[in-house]
């Protein structure tokens, strides 16, 4: 007599990030690479999606304005290179951006950020203080911001697709030196901007998330094996100088001021 099969139990509920608790939106969740595939040639150096702790980019804007950029923040285009469900547009809106946009791939990913870009809109818990916009489309060929431009990844792609972006926005912002920067958060290739002599680094260091995030962090990452959490990000901020950068030697986190400040570098994901 065959044996009565052992019920399958069900999966566990994706945790829920407190941000979109509160907001009604859906931004969290860890897609790997292999989920995010759309055929195109690019998809052999993407890596995956994961919301950044909106602890760590609002961090991360404050050091940039500690930083004195040229011009005051509502001259800056947020633009949000690989945006995935939109978290990180989000989070920057509630910044005094002129503008805040985002590219992405991945068109199931676009219609998420989409939907939650109206859904933030309308939400009674936040107060977005800049107007947002979603293009579809390859980082290498959707028109950048023409004017001043504060630029964020969260480390999108690997080595060869990041050094053609960098060329492409050292084309794009050749008669405009200072007025593109970029936040880096998971920094995995760092080195490629550093060796880059049109960008000059301005920051680089360790952002700790602040506790709610962590421990959201913590479920999320539980979920499947591959990552790990420390409750920090190496973090790092660059500016496109054109081809002036100084010679000498690049200073490491040992002794770059800002990087003591908030702690010694280490490889989080």
């Amino acid at each position: 007599m065959p044996r009565k099969a052992s019920p399958v139990p069900a999966p566990p509920p994706i945790p829920v990030h407190p941000f979109d608790r509160l907001h009604g939106t859906d931004t969290g969740g860890l897609l790997p690479r292999s989920s995010i595939l759309t055929g195109h040639p690019s998809d052999a150096y993407l890596t995956a999606y994961y919301g950044v702790a909106p602890s760590i980019l609002d961090s991360l804007i404050d050091l940039w304005l500690a930083a004195r950029p040229p011009l005051p923040i509502d001259r800056y285009t947020f633009l949000d290179i690989g945006a995935g469900k939109g978290r990180a547009m989000l989070t920057a809106s509630l910044h005094p951006f002129q503008r805040v946009t985002g590219i992405e791939l991945n068109p199931a990913l676009v219609a998420i950020a989409r939907r939650n870009l109206a859904l933030f809109a309308d939400s009674q818990n936040a107060s977005p203080l800049a107007p947002t916009d979603l293009n579809e489309g390859d980082a290498l060929q959707v028109s950048l911001p023409t004017g001043p431009t504060l630029a964020f990844m969260f480390h999108p792609f690997e080595g060869p697709l990041l050094r053609r972006f960098l060329a492409r926005v050292a084309q794009v912002y050749a008669s405009y030196p200072g007025r593109f920067d970029l936040l880096y958060v998971n920094a995995e290739h760092i080195a490629i901007l550093d060796r880059n002599p049109a960008f000059e680094r301005i920051f680089y260091g360790s952002i700790p998330m602040s506790d709610v995030d962590h421990l959201a962090d913590l479920a999320e990452i539980a979920a499947q094996q591959e990552y790990g959490s420390t409750g920090d990000e190496i973090c790092a901020i660059f500016r496109f100088i054109g081809h002036r950068k100084q010679l000498g030697a690049r200073p490491t986190s040992k002794d770059d001021p800002a990087s003591q400040l908030l702690g010694s570098p280490k490889n989080v994901r």
